[in-house]
């Protein structure tokens, strides 16, 4: 493994579900303006995704009031607060660049059935991903603590 690989193997997120180019997904994205911070959501297709490791990106596209807009986000951002998937897109290419120019139903993604795998992980993201601990005392310690108490 390289060395680099080796030190940004911690950073590499894995709480994000997995999705696929064609998705329609909800960006949760914290925005810091001064000292203060929010959540803006930004829904759109994924037309692309890119890179490796702690580098990968993938490119988000909306139209919002007859303007197309893009935007790239860094899969391994601390900044991504959830990202949820709206609907599973079926698509036959890699990058969906045609559709900057597609107009109107030449724009439209197929929906494909979610897979099984799909669906346990959405079920597995929607319960809460920390683990409660509960204490458990063994005979010794129940003994030790009524003795105490007496």
């Amino acid at each position: 493994m390289d060395v680099i690989q080796m030190t940004t193997k911690e950073q590499i997120r894995t709480d994000l579900p997995e999705f696929r180019v064609g998705d329609t997904v909800k960006v949760h994205y914290k925005i810091i303006e001064g000292n203060k911070e929010r959540i803006q959501v930004f829904q759109g297709i994924i037309i692309q995704k890119k890179g490796s490791g702690i580098s990968r990106t993938f490119t988000v596209r909306k139209v919002s009031n007859g303007v197309g807009v893009e935007r790239i986000f860094p899969s391994n951002s601390p900044l991504i607060d959830k990202l949820e998937i709206v609907r599973f897109g079926q698509v036959r290419r890699a990058k969906l660049f045609y559709l900057r120019t597609a107009k109107g139903k030449a724009g439209r993604i197929k929906e494909r059935r979610p897979t099984t795998k799909d669906k346990t992980q959405k079920i597995v993201k929607e319960i809460d991903p920390a683990p409660v601990e509960i204490p458990v005392e063994t005979p010794a310690e129940a003994a030790i603590a009524e003795t105490t108490t007496e």
